[in-house]
């Protein structure tokens, strides 16, 4: 009976250190192949069916089984492919100016219509009203706001 429990004891100690090999959260190909780009076709490797797709998709399988890290696949990844294999660029260092462009965009856009707006309505009253008129000019202008129609 002891015998049959130091047994059970050492196998599932043997059998649980590749279990915690992996201590961190593992990830999974899904969760990747919508953020990695194919390099042949220029989609993500969840809506390509290329060579090359497929052989990445087989790098981050043997990577994940490895217990590597999302994180940690990306970057050997990024090595050999460039960063214009992520379907997404870093936010961070120069590549965070991807991410505020588009928004310093709309908002100069929105401040350029907002002035363009203000500055030609006919709302506004005018910056001057033009050269006062002469004597002559003046009093035909009354006679005229005189007449009875």
């Amino acid at each position: 009976m002891i015998v049959r429990v130091v047994a059970v004891l050492v196998a599932a100690l043997v059998l649980a250190g590749p279990a915690a090999a992996c201590a961190h959260p593992r990830t999974s190909l899904g969760y990747l192949e919508g953020q990695v780009m194919c390099p042949t076709c220029h989609t993500t490797l969840d809506q390509s069916d290329s060579a090359a797709a497929q052989r990445i998709e087989h790098f981050i399988r043997v990577r994940i089984d490895q217990c590597a890290t999302s994180g940690q696949i990306k970057d050997e990844l990024v090595a050999n492919f460039g960063a214009g294999i992520l379907a997404a660029p870093p936010r961070k260092g120069f590549d965070l100016i991807v991410w505020w462009l588009p928004i310093g965009g709309i908002v100069l856009g929105a401040i350029a219509v907002a002035f363009g707006v203000w500055r030609w309505s006919p709302a506004r009253a005018p910056d001057d009203e033009g050269p006062p008129l002469d004597a002559e000019t003046e009093r035909k202008l009354d006679e005229l706001l005189a007449r009875p129609d």
